[in-house]
């Protein structure tokens, strides 16, 4: 996800993307649990802000620095105020939900929870009650989810290719290709 969220063109579409699919959503500074999500985050401000609307972004780290300020959350103050949590990959919901609760604990509202791509992750928000969208399933991308012997992460693997569609080409860039 990274080689696309901190892409130049990427990263735009990935913003644009997560606020459509937030839009009725009702929040004013987005982040989640660094450093995975933070070019997410980022790309949703900056599309934000090509549509005018306003938005601070955050960071929660896993534990508190032990020097300077010793923040959890970095960035903009959202104590008091409703926030997006935003998450590149979704496995667990471990992170996002790490992020819930400490968000939670220094007084902030959470609107919900979105992620670019879910890996299976949606009943582990249903039993929190937090409202959890994605833009991409591993059904949408052509993956399934296997199980790793001894372990409660997935292994993600291709499906056989025969299932796969290819995308089709533009008419345009058909017939541009088409000798004559």
């Amino acid at each position: 996800m990274r080689r696309i969220s901190l892409h130049h063109r990427g990263a735009r579409l990935v913003g644009e993307t997560i606020l459509e699919l937030t839009g009725d959503w009702d929040y004013d500074a987005v982040g989640g649990l660094t450093f995975g999500v933070d070019p997410v985050a980022c790309a949703v401000l900056h599309a934000a802000e090509g549509r005018g609307r306003r938005l601070d972004g955050f960071s929660v780290r896993k534990s508190p620095k032990l020097h300077g300020l010793q923040r959890r959350i970095e960035g903009p103050s959202v104590e008091g105020r409703r926030v997006l949590v935003v998450d590149d990959t979704t496995t667990t919901g471990r992170s996002p939900l790490a992020a819930v609760r400490a968000l939670r604990e220094a007084g902030v509202e959470v609107a919900g929870v979105a992620s670019v791509v879910d890996r299976g992750a949606s009943e582990n928000f249903t039993e929190t009650g937090l409202d959890y969208r994605f833009v991409f399933s591993l059904e949408d991308l052509g993956l399934e989810r296997a199980p790793r012997p001894g372990s409660r992460t997935p292994v993600v693997r291709p499906r056989p290719y025969a299932t796969l569609r290819r995308p089709r080409r533009p008419a345009a860039r058909r017939a541009a290709r088409s000798p004559g």
